[in-house]
């Protein structure tokens, strides 16, 4: 594992990037009333499971041991079931901007998970790129002055909050488990779990869905969420935890706000001014700072050099 191979890098920016389309994308579709927030997880849940599925058709096969498929359910628990249902409630309830600052706190609790499960060093160069980064993406945020911004509520914040702590946890615990496996083979078995697990709760909800009535470009967002920001980005995202410690996986959460101030510039709802760049800088560079600093095996393969 190398914290610079470009192939973990590269999947990252590009898993991110679509994440960050998806924020307005799924808020546009839960304001447009026609489907509720489980009707969307469910949609995404099990769309993305019968993608992966198809997917390991074509795919060499891989077995799964009886205690990996018990941890694979617990990892769909935390990375896609609690994740994506508390995401999907909470931004019916809050902002887009609310919740893009409530994920830029996810590298944060990632470090201090790694130190717990993963024994990774809380270095300061770590700690400092984090702080970097925080502070780009806060005034990135912050200078975004968009007309029309809807009001948040405590309910709804908390409920990013605990999404984005879900995803955390299944960053942090799962690593090991992550590492013996193909993305593919991951998340057919994850999803198909978080499908399983969400079915008893969302069968009268889904049902009733009036489909006939839902416009086109309703479901080509749905489109959208279902298979780029779901099957895409989560066959993307394990190949960078399959190169690439935790910390720096989570830093590319800065990524998001990058990705929606560019698009109010380009639809005309904001500008791009000097602060915005100030951030987009800050942002990247505590990407780079966190990039630089030291994992546990490096620390301690110094030490017996020493």
């Amino acid at each position: 594992m190398t914290d610079k191979h470009p192939a973990g890098h590269s999947a990252l920016i590009v898993a991110y990037i679509i994440f960050g389309l998806n924020i307005p994308i799924m808020k546009s579709v839960l304001s447009d009333g026609h489907l509720s927030s489980i009707d969307i997880a469910f949609l995404r849940f099990a769309g993305s499971m019968v993608f992966f599925w198809i997917s390991s058709c074509f795919l060499p096969k891989e077995k799964v041991t009886r205690r990996d498929n018990i941890l694979l359910f617990l990892a769909a628990m935390t990375g896609i079931f609690f994740n994506q249902l508390m995401f999907s409630f909470g931004l019916a309830r809050t902002s887009p901007v609310d919740a893009a600052i409530i994920n830029t706190i996810g590298p944060i609790m990632t470090m201090i998970l790694a130190a717990f499960f993963l024994k990774e060093p809380v270095t300061w160069m770590k700690s400092a790129g984090v702080f970097i980064g925080v502070v780009g993406a806060l005034l990135l945020i912050f200078s975004n002055n968009l007309h029309g911004r809807e009001n948040a509520s405590l309910e709804g914040n908390c409920l990013i909050l605990g999404s984005t702590l879900s995803f955390v946890i299944y960053l942090t615990a799962f690593k090991p488990l992550i590492m013996r496996y193909r993305p593919v083979t991951l998340m057919k078995w994850m999803f198909l779990y978080a499908t399983v697990c969400c079915l008893p709760f969302c069968w009268h909800s889904v049902v009733a869905i009036k489909y006939a009535e839902v416009p086109l470009h309703i479901w080509l967002e749905i489109l959208y969420v279902v298979l780029l920001a779901t099957f895409l980005c989560y066959f993307l995202v394990p190949v960078g935890q399959k190169y690439l410690r935790p910390t720096i996986v989570s830093m590319y959460n800065y990524v998001q706000p990058v990705v929606s101030s560019l698009v109010s510039v380009a639809v005309g709802m904001d500008t791009f001014g000097w602060r915005k760049s100030l951030a987009t800088l800050l942002i990247f560079l505590g990407v780079w700072v966190v990039t630089q600093s030291k994992s546990r095996a490096q620390l301690t393969s110094n030490k017996k050099e020493k």
